[in-house]
C-alpha cells in the first residue's frame, strides 16, 4: 500500500504525461498530483479512481492481491488495507465475480477524526453502524448515527464523515459503483 504514489508516477511516466496532462484526464490539480507523486499527500478512493480511470485500468492495480475470487468470502481470508495517509481500516467483504455492482466494505474510523476531504462522484453510498458513532455531512447537513442506524444517499452529493467519539467507529458500507 505504501507504494501507490510510485506506481502512479511509474504509470504517468510509462504514458509519457506529464503532471499537467493527468491533471486534465482526472480533474484534480497539478500541485496535488505532484504532492501524490511525492508520497507527503493523503490520497482518497475517489481521488484514486479517476487516476486508474485516466490510464485505463482498474483501481486494484494498486492493491496487493485483495480479490477474493469465490462467492462466500470467510473471515481469514478477508483483507484489511489502508490507503497512504489514512488512518481509516478497511476490509474487503465481497467475493469477485464478473459484472459485480456493489462494494461491501467494512470501514473502521480511529476515534476522535475530523472531517477530511469532502467527497463527491458517481453512485450511491448506503452505512450501517455497528458501533461507535459517526457524523456525516451530506452537502451541509449533517447526521450523527449511532450503532443500528444507517444512510444511503446518491454520491453524486458532496459528503464527508468523522469520528466524533473516543471510540472507534465500526460501518458496514456498501457503494456502487464497485471501486476494487
Amino acid at each position: 500500500m505504501e507504494n501507490i504514489h510510485k506506481k502512479i508516477k511509474s504509470l504517468r511516466l510509462d504514458h509519457e504525461m506529464t503532471l499537467k496532462d493527468l491533471a486534465d484526464r482526472t480533474g484534480l490539480s497539478i500541485s496535488f498530483l505532484s504532492q501524490i507523486e511525492r508520497g507527503s499527500s493523503s490520497l482518497a478512493i475517489t481521488s484514486l479512481k479517476k487516476i486508474a480511470d485516466a490510464f485505463n485500468i482498474h483501481i486494484t492495480y494498486f492493491f496487493n492481491d485483495i480479490e477474493n475470487h469465490n462467492y462466500v468470502v470467510r473471515k481469514e481470508e478477508m483483507k484489511t488495507f489502508k490507503l497512504e495517509g489514512t488512518d481509516k481500516v478497511y476490509t474487503r467483504l465481497a467475493g469477485k465475480f464478473p459484472e459485480r455492482k456493489m462494494e461491501p466494505i467494512m470501514v473502521t474510523i480511529p476515534a476522535n477524526t475530523s472531517y477530511v476531504e469532502r467527497y463527491s462522484h458517481p453512485g450511491e453510498e448506503f452505512y450501517y453502524v455497528i458501533e461507535g458513532s459517526v457524523v456525516f455531512r451530506i452537502e451541509e447537513q449533517e447526521y450523527l448515527l449511532n450503532p443500528g442506524d444507517s444512510i444511503h444517499f446518491p454520491s453524486e452529493q458532496v459528503h464527508e464523515w468523522k469520528n466524533p467519539s473516543n471510540q472507534e467507529t465500526v460501518l458496514l458500507s456498501v457503494l456502487t459503483p464497485v471501486i476494487f
